[in-house]
C-alpha cells in the first residue's frame, strides 16, 4: 500500500504540467490582452480540425486530367489530377500558397504542358502577379513586373497570346494588354482606361477583346475592344437602364456575346447580345436566378446553375433548342467553378455541402454519368450526428424580410442555447447551408447555435435587396442585426442572455457596430479585419478600389455623406462599448489598413473592459488568416474568448 502511494503521488506533478502546457503564440503574430491558451484546447479542436478541400482549377486542353487547388501541408497549392480518384501531383510551392479566394490558372489552348497562373507577391497585399508554368521545368516563371496589380488573364482560342488589365501606367486605373507568355517582351497596351476594367474572352478570330468595366457592385458594363487599335465600342451602353453584366462569353462563331445580368429585373438572368445590331434578349425565366453559366467548346451547348435559395441546380440545355438534357440526380448542395473539358460534352464543377468542404465531380452530359474526382477527409467527426442546419426569416424594423442558416447543438444539450451570430463580409456575399469545418466544435461540444444571417446587401436576394443598404442606407443592415436579437428573444430554445457577434471584413463593421447600438443585448463581440472608420476606409483604400467602393458606401467627399459615415463608424462611438471585444486583423491588409484595428481597441481599452488585440504580420485581408499555424491560433483565441465571456 505505501509503495503504491508513493507511485500515485510521483504522477502528481506530471499530470499538473500537462494540464499547464499552454499554446505559444507563433513568431509572425502580435498577440495584446490575450490570456494564456490551454493545449488542452487544441487537444479538443483536433478531431474537427482535420478536413480539407478540392477545387476545380482548369482542364488540361486535351487530355482527361484536371488541376485543383487544395492543401496538402501548410498552404493550399496547385495539383495536377490525372483522372477520376487518382493520385494528385502538387505543382506549386509557393511559401505563402496560393490564395483560395483568387485561385486561377489556365491551360494554353495549344499546349497541354503549359499554363499561366495568378498570384499575390505582396504576401497578402493583393499585388496580384502572372506567371508562366511549363511542365517540363516543374517551377512557375514570372512574367509581369513583380509590383502592379494585374486582373485575371484569358487565353484567345488559338492559344499563344493572353488578355488581362494591369495598373502598371499609373498605380489605378487597370488598362487592357495582350501578351504571349513565352515571351513577356511581347507585351503590349491595347487601350487605356479609367477605373476597373477586366478582360474576358476573345472573338474567335482574334481580332476583338470583350471587356467589363466596373462601376459598382451593381452596375458594370460589356465593352469591344479592337486588339490592334485599341478602339472601344460599347456593346451594354450607359444609361437609365444601368444593370449588373457578369462572366460575358463570345459565342462559337463570335456573332453574339452571352452573358448573366440583371437588366429590367431583380433577378440574375442568361442574356444573349447580337454584336452587330447591339440587341440583348433574356433567355431564362425573369422568375429563375441563374448563378453560373458555361458554354461548351463548340458553343453548341450550355451549363446553367440555378439559385434555389438554399441549393443549386445544374442544367445543361442543346443551344439550338434550350431544352435541358436528362442529367444524374445530385445531392443537394452548391455548385461552383463549372468548366467544360474542351472538345468533349464533359462538365467539371466544384460541389460542396453540410457534409463536404468541397470537392471536384464531373457529368457527361452525352452518357449522363456522374463521375468523382477528388475524396477529400472530412476529420475524425462526423457532421450526421449534428441537426441539420435550417433557413428561418425575420421581419426587419421597416418590414423587410431577413433570412439566415441555423445550426442548432444535438439534443445532449438541455434548456435555451448560447448564440453565435456569424455575420459575412461583402456586403455582396451570401451564407448558405455549408459545411461548418472547426465550427461543428462550438455545436457539439460547447452547445452553442450558430445564426449566419444574409442581412440587407447580402447577394442572391435581387437587385432591390443588394441595393437596399448603399449610402445612407447603411444603418438598415444594423437594424436587421438588431431586428434578429428581437427573434432570438422569441425563441425558447435560444439563450437572449448570452449572445455574442462576429464576422471578418464587413461583417466584423457589423459585428462593432451592433455591438454599440445594442450593447446592453449582447454578451462579447470577436470580429476580424473589419471596417472602425468608414471614411478612412474609403480614404485610405487601395487606389484601384476607390471608385468601385463608393457607390456601394457612399460618396466621403460629400459633406453630408462624410458626418454619416462618421455617425455610424464603430471608432465614433468607441467609448459606448462595454463589452468584452477581440479585434483581430492582418498587417498587410491594403483594404483596410490595420491602423483602425489599432486605434480602436486603444479606445475600447480605454473602457475598462477586456480587448483582445491580435495582428497577423504575415498576411493581408484577401488571404486572411493564411497559414494552417494561423488559421489554428485564429480558433484557438476565438475557443478561448467563448469559453471567458459566452459561457461563462
Amino acid at each position: 500500500m505505501h509503495l503504491f502511494r508513493i507511485a500515485v503521488l510521483a504522477l502528481v506533478p506530471s499530470v499538473a504540467a500537462a494540464q499547464a502546457r499552454v499554446i505559444p503564440v507563433p513568431d509572425k503574430i502580435k498577440a495584446e490582452g490575450v490570456p494564456a491558451i490551454p493545449q488542452s484546447i487544441a487537444d479538443d479542436l483536433s478531431r474537427y480540425a482535420n478536413f480539407r478541400e478540392a477545387q476545380l482549377v482548369a482542364w488540361s486542353p486535351s487530355k482527361r486530367q484536371i488541376l485543383i487547388q487544395t492543401a496538402f501541408g501548410n498552404f493550399p497549392q496547385l495539383h495536377l489530377v490525372e483522372g477520376p480518384g487518382r493520385a494528385r501531383t502538387q505543382l506549386t510551392f509557393f511559401p505563402d500558397g496560393i490564395s483560395r479566394q483568387a485561385a486561377w490558372a489556365e491551360f494554353d489552348p495549344s499546349d497541354s504542358t503549359r499554363f499561366v497562373l495568378r498570384k499575390d507577391l505582396g504576401g497578402g497585399t493583393e499585388a496580384n502577379q502572372l506567371f508562366r508554368y511549363e511542365m517540363s521545368a516543374g517551377a512557375p516563371t514570372l512574367i509581369t513586373d513583380g509590383t502592379s496589380r494585374y486582373g485575371f488573364p484569358v487565353w484567345s482560342r488559338q492559344g499563344q497570346w493572353i488578355a488581362y488589365t494591369s495598373t502598371e501606367r499609373n498605380g489605378k486605373d487597370y488598362d487592357l494588354y495582350v501578351m504571349q507568355p513565352s515571351d513577356p517582351k511581347t507585351a503590349r497596351r491595347v487601350a487605356e482606361t479609367s477605373g476597373n476594367w477586366e478582360a474576358l474572352d476573345w472573338s474567335p478570330d482574334g481580332t476583338t477583346l470583350l471587356a467589363e468595366e466596373t462601376v459598382g457592385d451593381a452596375e458594370t458594363y460589356l465593352w469591344q475592344v479592337d486588339v490592334k487599335s485599341g478602339e472601344k465600342r460599347a456593346l451594354t451602353p450607359k444609361g437609365a437602364d444601368a444593370a449588373f453584366w457578369d462572366r460575358a462569353r463570345f459565342s462559337a462563331d463570335g456573332r453574339f456575346v452571352y452573358a448573366l445580368s440583371d437588366k429590367g429585373n431583380e433577378r440574375q438572368r442568361l442574356w444573349r447580345g447580337d454584336v452587330r445590331k447591339g440587341a440583348w434578349m433574356p433567355l431564362t425565366s425573369d422568375s429563375e436566378s441563374v448563378d453560373q453559366f458555361g458554354l461548351s467548346s463548340d458553343g453548341q451547348m450550355i451549363a446553367l446553375v440555378f439559385d434555389r435559395g438554399s441549393a443549386s441546380e445544374l442544367q445543361v440545355l442543346d443551344v439550338a433548342t434550350m431544352k435541358p438534357r436528362t442529367l444524374p440526380a445530385l445531392p443537394v448542395g452548391v455548385i461552383t467553378r463549372i468548366a467544360w473539358r474542351p472538345g468533349s460534352r464533359e462538365l467539371g464543377f466544384t460541389f460542396a455541402n453540410v457534409k463536404t468542404f468541397g470537392d471536384v465531380f464531373s457529368i457527361d452530359a452525352s452518357l449522363g454519368t456522374l463521375t468523382r474526382w477528388t475524396s477529400s477527409e472530412v476529420s475524425g467527426f462526423n457532421p450526421d450526428s449534428l441537426p441539420a442546419p435550417e433557413v428561418v426569416e425575420w421581419k426587419s424594423v421597416d418590414g423587410l424580410p431577413i433570412s439566415g442558416i441555423l445550426y442548432r447543438p444535438p439534443a445532449k444539450f438541455a434548456g435555451p442555447r448560447p448564440v453565435m451570430v456569424n455575420i459575412h463580409g461583402g456586403p455582396i456575399d451570401r451564407s448558405l447551408p455549408r459545411f461548418m469545418g472547426r465550427s461543428n466544435y462550438f455545436l457539439n461540444e460547447l452547445g452553442i447555435a450558430i445564426i449566419l444571417p444574409n442581412v440587407r446587401g447580402s447577394g442572391g436576394f435581387g437587385r432591390r435587396f443588394e441595393q437596399a443598404d448603399n449610402g445612407l442606407a447603411r444603418e438598415g443592415a444594423i437594424k436587421d442585426v438588431g431586428a434578429l436579437l428581437d427573434w432570438i428573444a422569441a425563441r425558447p430554445d435560444l439563450d437572449k442572455d448570452r449572445v455574442m457577434l462576429t464576422g471578418a471584413s464587413y461583417g466584423g463593421y457589423l459585428s462593432l457596430e451592433a455591438a454599440i447600438v445594442y450593447a446592453d443585448r449582447i454578451r462579447c463581440v470577436y470580429e476580424a479585419a473589419g471596417m472602425t472608420n468608414l471614411v478612412a476606409f474609403l480614404e485610405e483604400t487601395e487606389p484601384s478600389r476607390q471608385a468601385e467602393r463608393r457607390p456601394e458606401y457612399g460618396d466621403e467627399r460629400d459633406p453630408q455623406m462624410r458626418a454619416f459615415l462618421t455617425s455610424i463608424s464603430p471608432i465614433s462611438r468607441a467609448s459606448e462599448l462595454r463589452k468584452p471585444v477581440a479585434v483581430i486583423h492582418p498587417s498587410k491588409d491594403t483594404r483596410i489598413p490595420v491602423g483602425q484595428a489599432a486605434d480602436f481597441a486603444k479606445a475600447v481599452r480605454a473602457n475598462g473592459v477586456p480587448v483582445w488585440y491580435i495582428e497577423y504580420t504575415d498576411i493581408g485581408h484577401d488571404n486572411f488568416p493564411g497559414s494552417a499555424a494561423n488559421a489554428n491560433f485564429n480558433f484557438y483565441c476565438w475557443i478561448l474568448f467563448v469559453k471567458t465571456y459566452l459561457l461563462n
